[in-house]
């Protein structure tokens, strides 16, 4: 497949495979305690803001990008946001940086069981609290969606069409290899990227929690973090085959174990169809990844780095047959090594350092084959291979010097007052968009408040139009036209159903 994907040149078209980012982050106050404040009141309705939500508790909040061909335009939606939600955010709210949540007490547990707004949850939300507890509820992280331009699978299905029943068994099939490939591997993300060395007073409280002896590589990924109960017997081996994940889930729904498929707390999820059983038919559009912690060096939660490092990685996951010999024992060693590597101590080796050298290397020779090496990449990749020999540049490992008698709370806290700094003070409305005029920026942030989709197209002339869609109705606005306004009431005539809560 590899020699196929050169010839047809579709070397590109994987590197414009699309990424859409998903964060969530937690509101504190001053003193870092979760936030009582309510939802931002200025960011519109949640019931259709297609930007800024809010997830299982009222003060965690949630950022989520557009797919975007470029980790440049993600980056740049991803601070945009930020930006906004955090010049909404009320009183002296700011966003808590860690993917573990700060200390909490037996009044905050109450606190977020009994607020939230947000009705249509509420009976599914219940039954989590009974079920999981208030604290590994409200563990943050990144998400990563990923797909593939459609074009690629059908330039490349021309050479496989005689193997496959129709188009969509062929593109799942590719899908998911990289859902297998993603799973088996995922002990070196975890490795890279994991942030969740220690859990804060109060998240730990029965006598079955876990005594750490040392801080670890992220408590989030491992087996005490956000997972399953063994009970409801859905683990790792459901990606031995896209038939056993669909009716092993199905099952799971269908005998209550599992309120619902939004319930697998798997590493990897299916995405595009309303019910299982239409992948069969309809195919796979997208793939979920959600086991990335928040980084607390990064204002966004994640970095540019990280988001290229990803797209090589996702691609050489892509190429790589996987050997289904034996495969539920691979997956659930896989599962063991990816626990063993979140709970090692985060400035020293990983055991499998060797293993990670392997992949690393065999990345750099896939970019130079596919011929998608540039000095960026060359950079980056070099960079982690750096980050893999030297564990104490791991974002763990960065954390250490900063843990004070097991805890990050004061780092969160100082952390979390300078983002906040740095994004309302600066000159700019929006400075990931200071290449735009004042009266630009001025009307995508009010659109983003009231929930507006906006999309930024260029015309000759460096015009720039503004594509907006709220309900459907989508109109597009020569911004450097417009003659000073206000940008809430020009929206306002724009959408006549806009709702201003």
């Amino acid at each position: 497949m590899l020699n196929v994907i050169k010839e047809e040149k579709l070397s590109r078209q994987l590197c414009k495979s699309f990424l859409g980012i998903e964060v969530e982050e937690h509101r504190v106050d001053h003193n870092g305690k979760l936030s009582r404040e309510p939802h931002p009141q200025k960011l519109g309705s949640r019931t259709h803001h297609p930007y800024l939500q809010s997830d299982f508790s009222e003060s965690q909040s949630e950022i989520i990008t557009a797919p975007f061909d470029s980790v440049g335009k993600v980056i740049q939606q991803l601070d945009t946001l930020q930006t906004i939600l955090t010049r909404s955010l009320q009183n002296d709210d700011r966003i808590w940086p860690l993917s573990m949540p700060p200390a909490l007490d037996s009044l905050d547990k109450q606190f977020i069981a009994e607020h939230f707004d947000r009705p249509a949850y509420k009976e599914y939300r219940q039954y989590l609290i009974k079920k999981y507890g208030v604290p590994q509820k409200i563990i943050t992280g990144v998400h990563v969606n990923y797909s593939i331009p459609n074009s690629f699978f059908e330039c490349l299905y021309k050479h496989y069409e005689n193997n496959f029943e129709n188009f969509n068994s062929f593109k799942n099939v590719l899908y998911f290899r990289i859902v297998q490939n993603f799973v088996l591997n995922r002990w070196l993300l975890t490795y890279l990227f994991g942030a969740s060395p220690v859990a804060e007073r109060g998240f730990f409280t029965h006598s079955s929690d876990p005594k750490f002896e040392h801080p670890v590589r992220s408590i989030r990924n491992s087996r005490f973090g956000y997972v399953n109960n063994r009970a409801d017997q859905v683990n790792v081996t459901l990606y031995s085959s896209l038939e056993n994940f669909i009716d092993g889930l199905e099952c799971a729904v269908k005998t209550g174990l599992l309120y619902g498929p939004a319930e697998f707390y798997g590493p990897v999820r299916l995405r595009g169809q309303d019910r299982l059983s239409d992948y069969y038919t309809k195919g796979i559009s997208y793939l979920e990844f959600r086991v990335f912690d928040n980084n607390p060096f990064s204002t966004n939660g994640v970095d540019r780095n990280a988001l290229i490092f990803l797209k090589i990685f996702l691609i050489y996951l892509l190429v790589t047959p996987v050997d289904e010999k034996n495969i539920k024992d691979k997956l659930k060693q896989a599962f063991d090594e990816n626990n063993a590597v979140a709970l090692e101590q985060p400035d020293k080796t990983t055991f499998k350092f060797e293993a990670g050298k392997a992949v690393l290397e065999k990345m750099l020779e896939l970019v130079k084959f596919l011929g998608l090496e540039s000095e960026e990449t060359s950079r980056i990749l070099q960079n982690f291979n750096n980050v893999l020999t030297h564990p104490k540049l791991t974002p763990a490992g960065r954390l250490m010097p900063v843990i004070k008698n097991g805890s990050l709370q004061e780092f969160g806290n100082k952390v979390s007052s300078k983002n906040k700094q740095l994004l309302t003070e600066s000159n700019e409305l929006l400075p990931a968009m200071s290449h735009f005029s004042d009266k630009t920026q001025l009307l995508i942030f009010k659109a983003v408040e009231l929930g507006i989709n906006y999309t930024i197209e260029k015309r000759g002339n460096n015009r720039i139009i503004l594509k907006l869609t709220y309900a459907n109705i989508t109109k597009m606005v020569d911004v450097e036209n417009l003659r000073s306004i206000n940008a809430q009431e020009y929206l306002c005539k724009l959408f006549p159903t806009l709702k201003i809560e």
